[in-house]
């Protein structure tokens, strides 16, 4: 039997372990966020490999590196031989601070709600659900702090993108809901006649520029203010992308904001949706179910949408040679569509 899980491999009567596992996964998140916090990887990454050694190079106590280093090995997030231990592939690459691909910020991003997940039952009693949650609110600092830790996994996005998508004919690009601006930037450091707009609510075009200024594309870069929910588009780019946002917005909105776009765009022109979408059978997996689920957290309207959610918004908006491309397995899927000319 598989429904369930109600029995083992050997078909023996289930026992609580993986319901008190699941219970208590939140353990192993806090020693995610930790490690990352006091530079635990990091300190394994430039040769301290004991206990002892972790300990002494984070300003710990023994016994505390070791209770956080076994619960870390469990988590497969340290590798250990002997006494010694080290970094798996992913850990070493993503989570050693100074490393080109460190992501320590992104990986405790989430922290400010801890709280609130912890009231996860009271947040699903509300039925007074908003369009936008919690973003209404955001302030030119929180719009700060949260595009300083997606920002090291959106520009990755970014380049992804242009890897994956042939823009070599495109002359200006919509990126709705943009953020900090890592896809127009990740293009027009690519490609040099592209010019870009992110769209955006008017305090994150502030941190946006910041991110453009940055990488020097500022004079082919501009962030405009736009509440992508109401406000109107650009009428002259011949590429939209819309990416990491889809959870945070309900079916309808989600569907009108891609039939607003495929009217605005010039004809012959693209749509990209890189989005958190579940299975047809919405079943998983795992990352695009929590980016759904946390939107309970903001009590907003968004939820998890699945792939052939995506597909039908696109072709009912009207676009052309809809396809469903990976773009990261497991993570996160991109849909397309073009419209006619």
């Amino acid at each position: 039997m598989t429904k369930g899980h109600q029995t083992s491999a050997g078909g023996s009567p289930p026992t609580t372990v993986r319901l008190q596992n699941v219970a208590q996964s939140y353990g192993q998140s806090a020693a995610l966020m930790a490690a990352v916090e006091i530079g635990v990887f990091t300190a394994i990454s430039n040769g301290a490999g004991t206990y002892d050694e972790v300990a002494k190079a984070v300003d710990i106590h023994p016994t505390s590196a070791e209770r956080l280093m076994v619960m870390l090995c469990a988590a497969g997030l340290l590798d250990k031989t002997g006494d010694r231990h080290s970094n798996p592939a992913d850990v070493e690459r993503y989570l050693v601070a100074g490393k080109p691909g460190y992501m320590g910020p992104w990986i405790t991003f989430t922290k400010p709600q801890w709280n609130e997940w912890g009231r996860l039952a009271d947040h699903l009693r509300t039925k007074d659900l908003k369009v936008m949650g919690s973003i209404e609110t955001f302030t030119v600092a929180d719009a700060r702090r949260y595009h300083a830790a997606t920002y090291s996994i959106g520009l990755g996005a970014g380049r992804r993108f242009v890897r994956q998508v042939d823009l070599s004919r495109a002359k200006r690009i919509m990126d709705i809901g943009g953020g900090s601006g890592a896809y127009c930037i990740a293009a027009a450091r690519e490609y040099p006649a592209i010019r870009g707009i992110v769209l955006d609510l008017p305090v994150v075009c502030e941190v946006a520029r910041d991110f453009i200024a940055e990488n020097r594309v500022s004079d082919r870069v501009e962030a405009r203010p736009c509440n992508f929910t109401r406000d109107p588009f650009p009428a002259d780019c011949d590429v939209a992308i819309m990416a990491s946002n889809l959870p945070m917005y309900g079916r309808e909105m989600i569907a009108s904001v891609i039939r607003k776009a495929h009217d605005a765009l010039l004809p012959g022109g693209q749509m990209h949706l890189i989005g958190e979408m579940t299975n047809d059978q919405r079943t998983g997996p795992w990352g695009p179910a929590y980016w759904g689920l946390g939107q309970a957290v903001s009590d907003s309207l968004g939820l998890a949408h699945s792939e052939s959610d995506v597909i039908g918004y696109f072709r009912a908006a009207g676009f052309r040679d809809v396809g469903l491309h990976e773009f990261i397995a497991g993570s996160l899927g991109r849909v397309s569509g073009t419209k006619a000319g």
